[in-house]
């Protein structure tokens, strides 16, 4: 576990898996370090928190289950920036990763939605975030991919 000297940026992933836990249920989890803006080189610092959990609801697709760790990941990440800005160290838009390019297209709403409704109706608000501080989710295929999420 290493710490190196940051611009304190929070940074984040998130990740699930899907229909993994008893009853039907799927893990969720997230892994948040501090690093630098986006025009330095980056630092991957020591994990400043990793929460996991099982989704309550049972997930009908392994898309489902990745928007229910974004929700997740997302509420853990807005308490965070608020600790940093009552620090001193105001937070730009936090970048989250996630590997699955169908819950990155409906945070960004930019896949048609077709069968989704019951995805949507149960994390619209990460679509309202995105929207209130604008950025693109992407699907992490590499360590470069990056989404933009709060």
């Amino acid at each position: 576990l290493r710490f190196h000297a940051s611009d304190m940026i929070l940074k984040g992933h998130s990740d699930a898996s899907y229909l993994n836990a008893s009853k039907a249920r799927s893990r969720v989890g997230g892994h948040f370090y501090l690093g630098n803006l986006e025009s330095k080189p980056e630092v991957y610092n020591g994990a400043i928190l990793n929460p996991v959990g099982i989704l309550r609801h049972v997930a009908s697709s392994a898309s489902e289950a990745e928007i229910g760790g974004l929700f997740v990941n997302l509420k853990e990440a807005l308490v965070l920036r608020q600790i940093l800005h009552d620090m001193g160290y105001p937070q730009p838009t936090t970048p989250i990763q996630t590997d699955n390019s169908t819950a990155a297209g409906l945070a960004n709403n930019t896949i048609k939605q077709n069968k989704s409704r019951h995805i949507d109706r149960r994390n619209h608000w990460i679509r309202h975030r995105v929207v209130q501080r604008p950025g693109p989710y992407t699907n992490k295929k590499n360590h470069e991919n990056k989404e933009k999420i709060i």
